[in-house]
């Protein structure tokens, strides 16, 4: 019973958590062309599901990173596992309601890719450097 009482008060501690403090294994990182400084939560999801294609006026590409801790931050945020994610992507494809995002295997390509496109909006570790590119605070 005590085992119990114990994982429901850690689950009830964890979902008061705001969800920037769970993902602060990743920062969200956006070219300097997009107007948006912050994002909320839901924003980011419907843009990385292709719901939403802008920020605070301006058109937003995302990228993602093939794995790593960043990505599975990223999953948090997102609720979702990888396969689920993938699995939604390919039938945005086979559907031709959108595209697969671009997938980069690094911090660092994640962070030269948004660097160098405009409208990109990527993700990468906490303390990785992102040269060239803007930190969103996710909200």
């Amino acid at each position: 019973m005590k085992k119990t009482s114990l994982f429901l008060m850690a689950a009830a501690v964890l979902a008061m958590v705001p969800l920037a403090a769970r993902a602060a294994d990743m920062k969200v990182i956006a070219n300097p062309s997009v107007s948006a400084g912050s994002v909320s939560a839901d924003d980011l999801k419907d843009v990385f599901l292709e719901n939403k294609d802008s920020l605070g006026g301006s058109h937003v590409d995302p990228v993602l990173e093939k794995g790593g801790p960043a990505h599975e931050a990223f999953l948090k945020v997102m609720g979702k596992s990888d396969a689920a994610l993938q699995t939604y992507y390919r039938s945005l494809v086979f559907s031709g309601k959108g595209s697969m995002p671009k997938a980069l295997a690094s911090d660092a390509e994640v962070a030269a890719w948004v660097a160098k496109n405009k409208g990109a909006i990527g993700y990468v570790s906490g303390d990785a450097s992102a040269p060239g590119t803007k930190t969103l605070d996710v909200k």
